[in-house]
């Protein structure tokens, strides 16, 4: 978990006021490499329930479900710790079930990993036939505000399948808004797991941008965009956890972590 902790003290983890100043980018960088889209998915923490051995509870596939040639096995990932322990809670509550389920739930944990993780596993094995596969479990609060983000913007939808990223614009044509931590001054392209931090952005430029948004992508999109764009300024962008995971982020041992920088306040964006 080193690398979550390292990403919490980077981002500062100060819940409003994580966000430092506003500024143009610089984009006089390479293109990423496998080892640094790992990287910065290892900035979000996932959970997996887990056995008394650390082994990720999950279920046999059928021959021919999510593309599958039978023997492989579907785990689930939550984004919220908070709905994996719920879930715990429930199946222990489940009356009239084996009693070997019954000893198995009695066993299970949360078990917090980075994202990073997870990408590396589904590289190492896509062309594994009998190979675990990842369901992600979205919270339902940042479904619901992808949605209604997207029907403001005119799009006709009525579900959301993926995890939903948010990204602050300068405007709908325009390029991303970027921020800056005050205590090495890096550039970041900040991508919210949370909608609540991705307004907390947009209300500090809409004074000077009124025609700044929000625009909804999701978590396949943003590795898809890292994986197969030579764009430079993709070394810059930073996925942000949510408020929830970065107050469990606090909780992990910090020994070896750089402190938490101090952010500045917000100044006015220059458009790049």
């Amino acid at each position: 978990m080193k690398s979550l902790v390292r990403w919490g003290a980077t981002l500062g983890l100060v819940g409003s006021t994580l966000l430092g100043t506003v500024f143009g980018i610089n984009l006089s960088v390479l293109a990423l490499s496998e080892q640094q889209i790992k990287d910065k998915l290892d900035s979000v923490p996932v959970y997996l329930i887990t056995n008394d051995k650390g082994l990720p509870l999950s279920r046999a596939l059928p021959e021919g479900e999510n593309g599958q040639k039978g023997g492989g096995s579907v785990t689930g990932v939550y984004m919220s710790r908070q709905e994996a322990q719920a879930f715990i809670a429930e199946l222990r509550k489940v009356k009239g079930k084996d009693p070997k389920l019954d000893e198995v739930a009695k066993t299970l944990q949360v078990t917090a990993v980075p994202l990073g993780i997870i990408y590396q596993q589904l590289q190492e094995t896509k062309n594994q036939p009998n190979r675990l596969v990842f369901a992600f479990k979205p919270v339902d609060q940042e479904i619901q505000g992808a949605l209604e983000l997207l029907r403001q913007s005119g799009q006709k939808v009525d579900q959301f399948k993926s995890v939903p990223v948010f990204a602050v614009r300068f405007a709908p044509e325009q390029g991303y808004v970027p921020i800056q931590m005050t205590s090495d001054k890096q550039q970041l392209i900040p991508l919210f797991l949370s909608k609540q931090d991705a307004q907390g952005l947009l209300n500090q430029v809409k004074p000077k941008y009124p025609k700044a948004d929000i625009q909804v992508i999701d978590v396949d999109g943003v590795i898809k965009t890292l994986q197969g764009k030579n764009d430079s300024w993709l070394n810059q962008v930073v996925l942000v956890p949510s408020p929830e995971s970065r107050e469990y982020i606090k909780t992990l041992p910090r020994d070896n972590a750089p402190k938490t920088p101090a952010t500045s306040q917000p100044k006015k964006p220059n458009q790049r």
